[in-house]
Parts: C-alpha cells; structure tokens; sequence
C-alpha cells in the first residue's frame, strides 16, 4: 500500500524501515526535514493511508488536514486529546476514517484490557488502593503519557472511590495518583500497583523496542482503508 508518514522522528523512521520490509510504498514524508512536502499534496489517489507521529502541538492540525483530504490517517501522537471531540466530528462531517490509540504496541492494549477487568475486582473485594507510574526517556514530551492516561481513565471507571488523577502522590483517598519518571534510555514502561495491609500485586508492561508500536501502527495503517468512522485498537484486535 502507499503510505503517507507524517512526521520523521524516532517512530517515524522506524515505521519507514518496516513499512519498506513489508513491501509498502511510502510515497511523502511531512517533517521539517523534507520541506516543500505537505498533507495537502496527498488523498486516496495517491495515498492510501497516513501515519501521524509528530507533537502534541502539531497533531490535532495534522489530523484535521488528512481529514479534509479525504485521507485516512493513524494517529499515534498524544497530548493533543482536549481537542479529540472535533476531530471526531469533523470525520464524522468528511466522511473520513481516523484510527487513533494512546499505544500501538499489541501487548500494551491487552494491559489495558486486563487493567479494567483487575480494577473492577479489586475494587468489588475492597481493601485495596492503587496508584499508575510510569517511566520513559527523557525526550519524552507529554506527562503523564497517554498510555499512563489511559490506564488510569479505566481505574476510575472502575473503581468508583477514586474520582480524579493526579500527577504527583495522593493526598486525599479518592485521588488516584499517575506518577511520572524519565529516565535516559527507558522505552516505556507502566505499572499499576495494588497494595493492602495483606499484599500487592502489580500488573506490569515494560517495552524493550519501539518494534512493538511500529507494528501495531503498521496492522491499523493495512487495516483502516475501507473502514469509516474513528476507531481504535479495541476495534482491530476484537477486545
């Protein structure tokens, strides 16, 4: 398939190198390193899909653009969800297809999924309370990260005596605290802890490569053509 990337940072590069091994073309780089390409060049006569990894400042603009164009387009930039609403209804007014997940890696949305299932027993069993850290390289931009994020929307879905998250500890018993680390050289890890007076038990995702999130991008690009509407990763892997 032709594939338009948007953005050519670290993910952006990785994405190229296995987008190339798996037989894709990719037909424009949008970044400040290939000036003179833009979104606007590109609709499904000449690309079948974009994938968007840039800054949270430039991500709600970049997927308005392949919206306009009729494009379909996999977001993988976070920090930039406060406007999430417009960009489903301007898919919605376009007809269009956008695919957005806080985390491509397939071994992190089954942490999701897990993450709610534990966070309804534990709060049915009572006696329990629980805090989300999670810990990346020093570049990373946005925090907490989106996927600490979604981990902890679904606590508080959950596991109703907390109502809010913080990102630093808790200082009443209905926060829930998203602790935050960076660390040179630490792809991404997330743990969320449960702790009683009896024990802890932690559900836990470190990744050891971005290989995993190239991937899952790659599955939702190959995927999302011929699909309308916004989806996610719950939708491509039937969670």
């Amino acid at each position: 398939m032709k594939l338009l990337l948007i953005g050519y940072g670290k993910m952006g590069r990785a994405i190229e190198a296995r987008a190339v091994a798996r037989g894709h073309e990719i037909v424009g780089i949008v970044d400040p390193s290939h000036p003179g390409v833009n979104i606007a060049d590109f609709n499904p006569s000449n690309a079948d899909a974009a994938i968007e990894f840039t800054h949270p400042d430039a991500a709600f603009t970049n997927v308005q653009a392949c919206l306009r164009q009729r494009l379909p387009v996999v977001c993988g930039s976070t920090g930039w969800l406060h406007h999430f609403q417009e960009a489903v209804d301007l898919c919605q007014q376009t007809d269009g297809s956008l695919f957005y997940a806080s985390n491509y890696s397939v071994g992190v949305n089954l942490f999701f999924h897990f993450n709610e299932y534990i966070a309804t027993k534990m709060h049915q069993f009572g006696g329990y309370d629980v805090q989300v850290r999670e810990i990346h390289h020093t570049q990373k931009v946005d925090q907490p990260s989106g996927t600490a994020l979604t981990a902890a929307e679904a606590i508080l879905r959950h596991f109703p005596t907390k109502t809010i998250w913080r990102n630093e500890p808790a200082q009443k018993p209905e926060e829930l605290a998203v602790l935050s680390e960076r660390t040179d050289a630490v792809v991404g890890t997330h743990i969320v802890t449960y702790s009683s007076e009896a024990d802890t038990l932690e559900l836990k995702h470190e990744a050891h490569t971005r290989d995993g999130f190239v991937d899952g991008a790659l599955m939702a690009a190959e995927w999302l053509p011929g699909h309308q509407g916004v989806f996610g990763m719950k939708d491509l892997l039937g969670l």
